[in-house]
């Protein structure tokens, strides 16, 4: 393919999963010589990160694929891991070039008139939908029907996010934590999966991480995420030994060398990555063929835009190494309104796309409504 134009856009939307909080992502679109228009996205979120993902696309890569003249996906990402050498090593680089890989794939799928996941290799038709959000109402019951909720609508499990925005006290006392997740599971029965995602806010030392995890065990919990900092590594080797729950880590990871790393130490069952800050599609891929070599689990994070959301299923969708995805419950415009085919659970199942590339259609007006 031959480049002709990259811009990028940084946007921002009030997102109900999140308590209403103003999220905000970067956009790349990027459009061959032939006319031909792909879509990316690179997750900074924090302002001054999206501005600065902005920054290195605009300055940085976007003139690496327009000067290559004809190039090839692979080609261009050595070139953008080239270029990043010396400050590229993860982080905001890494959120840059996803995006732009991301857009290559969509352009590679759309000029051989595939979806993703059959380009990439399609190992299944749909995957169980899992809604993720964070659990952040006032009170355990509330809470606790919302999930219920969730079921209702069809979602076959829940990831939940502890100790994030909100007026709940869910990840900041042991206590409060291993009661709703025993309330959570007399509510919604033995065949609805539990997935407790402690990253980011919740502060455990190792002996109260094991202590809580083991409790929780007792009402069947899917996996365990981020339940410590990752550099902590030895708590983690001590909590894999305690106990007999699946640990997932991996969302503070940016480079493919990163999680080869993580995966060798032994303390992972369930890899989480985003294609959107990872190394994108092809970074995933790499991390995907580590988890297959390892006999574990790869989980797309999808919690953005209806342009992830359509990259990370497609992945999945493409892997033999995944078993649902995350999608969030509460509909908002990145999700509905910014792309045509919005990605949704059906009876419980989200099933592939039949449009080439990721098989959306963003709509640039939307784009331009969210522009921040």
């Amino acid at each position: 393919m031959r480049v002709g134009s990259v811009q990028s856009f940084v946007i921002g939307y009030p997102d109900p999963n999140d308590y209403l909080s103003r999220r905000m992502t970067t956009l790349a679109r990027v459009e061959t010589t032939d006319g031909v228009v792909g879509w990316g996205e690179g997750i900074a979120m924090w302002p001054e990160a999206c501005r600065a993902t902005k920054l290195l696309i605009d300055e940085g890569f976007a003139p690496l694929l327009v000067q290559a003249g004809e190039t090839t996906i692979a080609e261009a990402w050595q070139s953008f891991r080239a270029h990043a050498w010396w400050y590229g090593e993860g982080g905001i680089a890494s959120f840059a070039y996803s995006a732009l890989d991301m857009a290559l794939w969509d352009i590679k799928g759309k000029l051989e008139g595939k979806p993703l996941c059959d380009l990439l290799g399609r190992h299944r038709d749909s995957l169980p939908a899992y809604a993720a959000n964070h659990v952040n109402k006032a009170t355990l019951a509330e809470n606790v029907a919302e999930v219920v909720g969730f079921k209702e609508q069809g979602f076959r499990g829940c990831k939940l996010g502890f100790a994030k925005k909100g007026l709940s006290n869910i990840g900041r006392d042991p206590d409060g934590d291993v009661a709703f997740v025993k309330a959570l599971r007399q509510e919604v029965g033995p065949d609805f999966d539990i997935v407790v995602d402690a990253g980011n806010g919740v502060k455990w030392d190792r002996e109260t991480g094991i202590a809580t995890v083991r409790r929780m065990a007792e009402y069947d919990i899917g996996w365990i995420e981020e339940p410590f900092y990752p550099n902590r590594l030895d708590d983690y080797v001590a909590l894999k030994a305690a106990v007999d729950v699946p640990i997932g880590i991996g969302e503070r990871e940016w480079t493919v060398a990163n999680y080869a790393r993580l995966i060798d130490s032994g303390t992972v069952d369930v890899v989480g990555i985003d294609p959107a800050r990872a190394e994108g599609i092809t970074g995933f891929r790499a991390v995907d063929k580590l988890c297959g070599d390892a006999g574990i689990t790869i989980n797309a994070h999808a919690w953005s835009t209806g342009i992830l959301s359509a990259a990370s299923l497609n992945l999945s969708l493409a892997s033999p190494n995944a078993r649902l995805l995350e999608l969030k419950p509460i509909p908002n415009v990145a999700l509905v309104d910014l792309v045509h085919e919005p990605i949704l659970q059906h009876g419980g199942m989200v099933e592939a796309l039949s449009r080439p590339g990721l098989g959306i259609e963003v709509d640039e007006s939307v784009v331009k409504r969210l522009a921040a």
